[in-house]
């Protein structure tokens, strides 16, 4: 059963349009943001970073929650090493930063968003977003796809590990 629901969610992010108009057709799964990302092969690395940050109980509360959540290929391609320094004890503090900067307060579907629009994440700091030429993008990640509905929130998937300003 548990290898059904997790295709299931591999099949909606993959049907998900990237910041298209919703009426009927939002994407809802009975999980919280977290149960739907371990569930999910290609947000390993949030998963275990998110492990690392200790902000397992964080994500799994009532929230709601929006998540910017960055695919394993975009942690692979930040600088070499990156990863792997953020994941070490002695960074947790850098850790939870570039983690929580991709949580924003709130439940914000794709069809709430406006060009220019600034959204303040649990950071502190704000995300820009832009739409241009039907994408979404959040700082400099495209949406690749949107409206992913958890119990707690909302999860958006994107192309980079957006950094706060340091």
């Amino acid at each position: 059963m548990k290898k059904i629901g997790s295709i299931l969610i591999l099949a909606m992010f993959f049907v998900a349009s990237a910041f298209a108009p919703k009426t009927q057709n939002v994407h809802e799964v009975e999980a919280d943001i977290v149960d739907l990302a371990v569930s999910t092969d290609f947000l390993s690395t949030l998963v275990a970073a998110v492990k690392a940050g200790d902000l397992v109980d964080v994500l799994k509360g009532d929230g709601p929650f929006t998540v910017f959540a960055p695919t394993n290929d975009a942690f692979a391609a930040l600088p070499a090493g990156t990863v792997e320094n953020l994941l070490k004890p002695e960074n947790k503090d850098k850790l939870v930063a570039v983690l929580t900067y991709h949580v924003v307060p709130g439940k914000i579907m794709s069809s709430d968003l406006k060009n220019g629009q600034k959204a303040t994440t649990v950071q502190g700091s704000a995300v820009t977003v832009t739409l241009k030429d039907g994408k979404a993008m959040i700082n400099d990640a495209t949406v690749t796809a949107a409206d992913i509905e958890a119990d707690n929130g909302v999860v958006h998937v994107i192309d980079k590990v957006i950094l706060p300003p340091m």
